[in-house]
């Protein structure tokens, strides 16, 4: 893997957010190609909750200032830098006034899932990648965690299919057995389709639960990585079934060489 750089884009990441399998796995893996000379770049949301004068966050007005279109709406994009201590790794923030100020991630104080973490999806997955291409930062592996990191590998590869700068990156996706209960909301589809994507290929998001939202990334992934050890049956099953190649859930220390594994078979 030396040389090679990897994108990982993830809904959490360590120290930033509070441990959970994600946010570590995100860190941990960013940090083992890191270790054996890959070039890293981290990309997260700018959630309200997470404290930037701890964490030293500042924003990069070189790459501030576009608005991203998300149904119709001109809503601006904002990014933001840290480097996480010791470890000589970038982490990106995607951040937008409407979308991440609020000081709480996903839900509300009730746990109530709030009503446009579907439009926060695709803000997120457009802003990162169009960051990227102001970076004009080719990646050959692009590693992405958690559900609202998901709806980027489908728009790689339909929104952005004649972008030249990732024509040769492979997406892998990582799935885990913590996702959310209900749905993001009927308007799913129709605010996906805004960006001119066919509905042919959002049929599997007529419930937009997490397990379809994790089918919908796994069939426009290159591979897909169990990052749990007690994923949905039901959603393993679907994976297996395709075409698809998978790695099976490793532990933190089978990590440097599994994954840098998997990223070179995907490469070939």
């Amino acid at each position: 893997m030396k040389d090679k750089r990897v994108l990982f884009i993830s809904s959490e990441v360590v120290p930033y957010l509070p441990e959970t399998e994600i946010s570590s796995n995100s860190f941990q893996a960013a940090k083992t190609v890191n270790s054996i000379g890959g070039q890293t770049r981290i990309f997260m949301p700018r959630f309200g909750n997470i404290n930037e004068r701890r964490h030293q966050l500042h924003e990069v007005i070189r790459l501030s200032g576009m608005n991203l279109v998300i149904n119709d709406l001109d809503m601006p994009l904002i990014i933001k830098v840290a480097s996480i201590p010791k470890e000589r790794m970038q982490v990106y923030f995607i951040d937008n006034e409407e979308y991440f100020k609020r000081k709480a991630t996903f839900t509300d104080e009730d746990g109530k899932l709030f009503a446009d973490n579907d439009e926060r999806a695709i803000f997120f997955a457009k802003g990162v990648i169009e960051t990227v291409k102001k970076l004009n930062w080719a990646p050959d592996i692009i590693h992405v965690h958690g559900w609202m990191a998901s709806l980027l590998p489908l728009y790689l590869k339909q929104y952005f299919k004649d972008e030249p700068l990732f024509t040769d990156s492979k997406v892998v996706t990582s799935i885990y057995a913590d996702g959310y209960e209900g749905d993001l909301g009927k308007e799913l589809i129709a605010k996906i389709k805004f960006d001119k994507i066919e509905e042919a290929s959002l049929e599997v998001l007529k419930e937009s639960t997490y397990i379809n939202l994790m089918k919908l990334a796994a069939d426009n992934s290159d591979g897909v990585i169990f990052g749990s050890e007690d994923v949905n049956s039901e959603l393993m099953s679907y994976v297996k079934n395709s075409e698809t190649p998978t790695l099976d859930y490793k532990s933190p220390d089978e990590y440097e060489s599994a994954y840098a594994g998997f990223y070179k078979s995907l490469m070939v």
